[in-house]
């Protein structure tokens, strides 16, 4: 049950290529097309309840309520800020389906990770906009004023307005994070794991004896070894120093 070259157990193997693949397919068709299609998250959505419902009956339950919680987690705060217009559908459902792979731990530390890197991208690309732009033509780009020129009637903002004003493709960030925070959590679910194994899956472990044990040698034996050999050979100058003087 386990992949012998990196020591990984089947279920991190699967979860490793499924969430691997999953991400970055995501990325690179969100960095060109724009959107994430249903085609590809509802699957691993409905996919990553089938990996828990198995994780949870050979590891235990807990994996399943992990992965509920991730999902209302990654899946709720994504919904709100598509609600206010902070962010894309195809977002929400990436996050939503990645979470239940995840489970709640790793997926606040994927949105943490993946919010970092969006700050930092979002200030480098909008401070390069400044100093080659102006701040006039940065500002229309990335900011929506609200405002309607003079002579024209109000018109709401279309989504693909919203998306152009975007600095950067969410699913890029998504993918990098995901990949940084499974790889730096990996060992420590691999003795998770390893903890909650059933008995029959478990590797048998080779046991050495240690000779030391086979045949001991305790410091009283060693102490009468030593002091046998010195009674032993008195005994023998005595009897040479009697058969001398019994000879004429």
């Amino acid at each position: 049950n386990r992949l012998a070259m990196f020591d990984l157990s089947l279920a991190n193997l699967i979860l490793v290529l499924a969430v691997g693949v999953f991400t970055a397919s995501a990325a690179v068709w969100d960095f060109r097309c724009k959107r994430i299609p249903n085609a590809l998250t509802l699957p691993m959505f409905f996919a990553g309840w089938v990996y828990q419902i198995g994780m949870s009956i050979l590891y235990g339950w807990e994996h399943l309520g992990s992965a509920a919680l991730g999902f209302l987690v990654g899946f709720g705060l994504l919904f709100v800020l598509w609600i206010v217009g902070g962010g894309g559908g195809g977002d929400v459902k990436l996050m939503g389906a990645l979470s239940v792979w995840l489970g709640f731990p790793l997926t606040l530390r994927v949105l943490l990770v993946s919010t970092l890197l969006v700050l930092c991208v979002t200030v480098i690309v909008v401070v390069v906009n400044l100093m080659t732009r102006g701040v006039r033509s940065t500002r229309s780009k990335y900011l929506a004023t609200g405002k309607t020129p003079a002579g024209q009637k109000p018109v709401a903002e279309t989504q693909d307005q919203k998306v152009g004003r975007r600095v950067m493709a969410y699913a890029g960030p998504v993918a990098v994070a995901t990949w940084l925070v499974i790889a730096w959590s990996l060992p420590q679910m691999e003795r998770n794991l390893q903890g909650g194994e059933p008995e029959q899956l478990r590797r048998p472990q080779l046991q050495v004896e240690d000779p030391a044990r086979q045949f001991p040698m305790t410091q009283e034996t060693s102490g009468a070894a030593d002091r046998a050999a010195p009674d032993d050979t008195s005994s023998a100058e005595a009897d040479t120093e009697s058969t001398a003087k019994e000879s004429p």
